[in-house]
């Protein structure tokens, strides 16, 4: 009869310091995960530096930028030299620092890359979570402020408002925070055709002093509110984001039952609404003074 091989004796020993070698690894590859990774001094110190330009937000002088950044002047030169050689800083007429060729062309790439219905997502879920209400998000649309996305609470809001609705520009405050920063121009084009919108208003409706004195007193508190308008029982309360030029380029409202969303302006959801926009401008490229008003 044909002999039978067998299969070679297994090697318990052998096995054994394999797994040992791979559970190694594998521990060693989790415990530099969890460790910060090491990085260069210096580069943290020149990081410092432009950050604290950019929350300046203006150029600065040697003295008063190294200060900003809680450093020496004698510390921070050789470092501002570094930076004006490869293009990240470069030096106005009188001397001061402000952003180089290089900063600006990264700068643009990054705002090129941004979609911000995309980026508000996390913040509107985030919003609608911490207040237990529903969140809109709209967006300047060709027919007027259009609601793009809505996070609904665990009740949600038995109201007509869905992604697409176009909101009137005067019985609306999404519709109104849009209209309080747009140019007086545009405005009147749009508030011409406000009767086609959720809640429009006439033609005259539009053109009043207190609606006028309302855009104002919008951008001076920069928020606005609706107690049980246009819908009975809803209250709202929105806020404008304001992309790198100073325009309005979305609005969040949070919505709920009048009673249950406090809508002051010091009220816990205006409040955190009020700093979920002001992320999102701060990510978009708007620095204050940019627009009419800063949040």
């Amino acid at each position: 009869m044909p002999r039978v091989s067998s299969p070679p004796p297994h090697d318990d020993a052998t096995q054994s310091a394999s797994e040992h070698a791979a559970a190694t690894v594998a521990a060693e590859a989790a415990d530099a995960a969890e460790k910060p990774q090491r990085g260069i001094q210096s580069l943290d110190v020149t990081g410092d530096l432009l950050a604290a330009l950019v929350a300046a937000g203006t150029p600065l002088p040697l003295r008063d930028l190294a200060a900003a950044a809680g450093m020496a002047p004698a510390k921070a030169f050789p470092h501002l030299v570094s930076l004006q050689k490869i293009g990240l800083l470069a030096r106005d007429a009188a001397g001061r620092y402000e952003a180089g060729p290089l900063s600006l062309e990264l700068g643009l790439i990054g705002l090129a890359r941004l979609s911000p219905v995309r980026e508000a997502d996390a913040e509107l879920v985030g919003l609608a979570a911490a207040t237990a209400m529903s969140v809109a998000l709209a967006v300047p649309g060709p027919l007027g402020p259009t609601v793009v996305r809505l996070e609904e609470s665990a009740l949600p809001l038995h109201v007509s408002l869905r992604p697409g609705t176009v909101m009137s520009l005067v019985n609306t405050a999404i519709g109104r925070v849009f209209a309080a920063w747009v140019d007086d121009d545009v405005r009147e084009a749009l508030l011409a055709q406000d009767e086609l919108r959720l809640a429009g208003a006439t033609p005259r409706e539009g053109a009043t002093p207190d609606y006028l004195a309302r855009l104002a007193a919008i951008r001076a508190q920069g928020v606005d509110t609706a107690l049980d308008k246009p819908i009975p029982g809803i209250s709202t309360v929105t806020a404008p984001v304001f992309d790198h030029t100073g325009s309005v380029c979305l609005v969040l409202a949070v919505m709920g039952p009048t009673g249950s969303l406090d809508v002051a302006r010091e009220g816990t959801a205006a409040q955190l609404l009020i700093a979920a926009a002001e992320r999102l401008s701060r990510r978009f490229g708007y620095m204050a003074g940019a627009a009419a008003a800063p949040l």
